[in-house]
């Protein structure tokens, strides 16, 4: 098994007695269905349905004063502290930026030799592994005592970027991407089937009339990696724009419709002169809607 200390994460607090009730008004998962070891996948986004932040959510047990713990980008962690600060109004709740004090291990790549406390599994893709909020000093102690060899955080980098799962700032810009457009559908990340929040009608029409045409896709690269934010052509027209790569393997936003058609004129793509090829080239002929638990 391998564990890595994310510093790139920060970790936001919410306690009082209206907590819950409040997260599930502003954001896209259903807090309703959280307890203590136990993760979702959401997003706060803007009222027009672009995403402002996205993070992993759990329930804290009462032995760390309960409440809920946001697993998010450590650069927009004291943004989204304030935000939820905003939107609190007369609501019965604290909001606390714990980043100094909380980090993140992820471990993967086995089964851990004990559970601590503040673990949960990654519930985007069950290959990501779990998440074990702790201390920055404490991830040497933590990796040994659930068994993992310690790495750097790239290796965990390298994992993420293999499975295609993309990551806010380098695979898609905060304020300027929807959640479908992230694959948010697909990793649940967005609940249908719960009450209204913060952009839900704009993401609620996305899905229903099957709108999406921009996605997160993963692509193969043989020999150099294409800088990040560096156009994806299809001959020489514009279809997305590359992200993260790593060993081989990238993140590149493209719009699917385009990229088929190139496909079934037989161009290739390439993105800084460099050649890239869809991992699965059948999923931009995926339909939009997608359902999600």
């Amino acid at each position: 098994m391998k564990a890595a200390f994310v510093s790139d994460r920060g970790v936001v607090k919410v306690t009082g007695e209206d907590a819950r009730n409040f997260l599930n008004g502003l954001v896209t998962t259903d807090v309703d269905r959280l307890k203590p070891g136990l993760g979702r996948f959401g997003a706060l986004l803007t009222p027009q349905g672009k995403i402002v932040v996205d993070f992993l959510i759990t329930e804290a047990p009462a032995g760390h004063g309960g409440g809920f713990l946001i697993d998010c980008p450590r650069a927009l962690a004291q943004a989204l502290a304030d935000k939820l600060k905003f939107y609190k109004l007369r609501a019965k709740v604290a909001v606390e930026n714990l980043t100094d004090d909380l980090g993140v291990l992820a471990a993967w790549d086995g089964a851990l030799a004990t559970q601590p406390d503040l673990t949960f599994a990654d519930p985007r893709d069950e290959r990501l592994g779990v998440r074990i909020l702790i201390p920055a000093d404490l991830k040497e102690k933590l990796a040994s005592l659930i068994g993992a060899e310690l790495v750097d955080a790239a290796d965990y980098e390298a994992h993420r970027i293999a499975l295609g799962v993309p990551r806010g700032g380098l695979d898609f810009m905060y304020g300027d991407a929807f959640p479908h457009e992230t694959n948010m559908d697909r990793l649940a990340g967005v609940d249908f089937d719960k009450g209204c929040y913060v952009g839900q009608e704009v993401v609620s029409r996305m899905q229903h009339r099957g709108t999406a045409r921009t996605r997160s896709v993963k692509v193969l690269i043989d020999g150099p990696a294409p800088e990040v934010g560096v156009p994806v052509l299809a001959g020489d027209k514009p279809v997305g724009t590359m992200g993260s790569t790593a060993r081989g393997a990238g993140i590149a936003l493209v719009r699917t419709d385009r990229v088929a058609d190139a496909l079934d004129a037989g161009l290739t793509l390439t993105a800084g002169g460099l050649s890239v090829k869809l991992a699965e080239p059948d999923v931009v002929r995926m339909p939009a809607k997608q359902p999600v638990a």
